[in-house]
């Protein structure tokens, strides 16, 4: 009598198991759904692809600190940089200005990169009265959106990047104009010695 319990024991787990299997087949390739664009009667403007509600941001996109996307401040040129400016900031954006700038720009931003010695119009020096002066927001602006005969790079410089290569350009205007005077005593010894 035992084998046969046994027997009958195995005859039920595989008939329950057979019936569990069979109870959990996923038809993924059968379910219901719409392509894209595919017409519907579900919805009252007959098609199945829904629009985006109003004020929908994609997750990581929100965009709320306005200085620091627009480099405006009140409508205006910004006059401050969005965070602090620091070592890692600086190094930061002499990497990106010498891979997007130095081209048209050239090392030192005087306007005769290697595209200009070439023939393409030569953009205004950095060391110029003009630009010293502008506010910081001015550069954000037209590394974003271009001008002139300079391009757009908002696609190929991300926005802490375009800051980066800002202050980058401004320690370029400062290294060009500083004065005597800003030079810590123990150098300043050594550059009065040079010729």
């Amino acid at each position: 009598m035992g084998k046969r319990v046994r027997g009958l024991a195995v005859v039920a787990m595989l008939l329950g198991f057979a019936l569990l299997v069979s109870a959990c087949t996923q038809q993924m390739a059968q379910q219901p759904s719409y392509r894209p664009y595919q017409p519907s009667g579900l919805f009252a403007d007959g098609t199945s692809a829904r629009p985006l509600p109003a004020d929908t941001v994609a997750r990581g996109q929100l965009r709320d600190d306005t200085l620091l996307f627009t480099g405006k401040e009140a409508g205006q040129d910004a006059t401050e940089f969005p965070f602090p400016i620091t070592r890692a900031v600086l190094d930061r954006g002499r990497q990106r200005f010498e891979i997007y700038c130095t081209p048209c720009h050239g090392y030192v931003g005087d306007g005769d990169g290697v595209v200009v010695q070439r023939g393409f119009t030569a953009p205004p020096s950095y060391h110029s009265d003009r630009l010293r002066q502008a506010p910081v927001g001015h550069f954000f602006d037209v590394v974003t959106n271009g001008f002139g005969s300079m391009p757009a790079y908002a696609t190929q410089v991300t926005v802490p990047d375009r800051w980066a290569i800002i202050a980058y350009i401004r320690a370029l205007q400062l290294s060009q104009a500083a004065p005597l005077a800003d030079v810590p005593p123990e150098d300043r010894t050594q550059l009065e010695q040079q010729p």
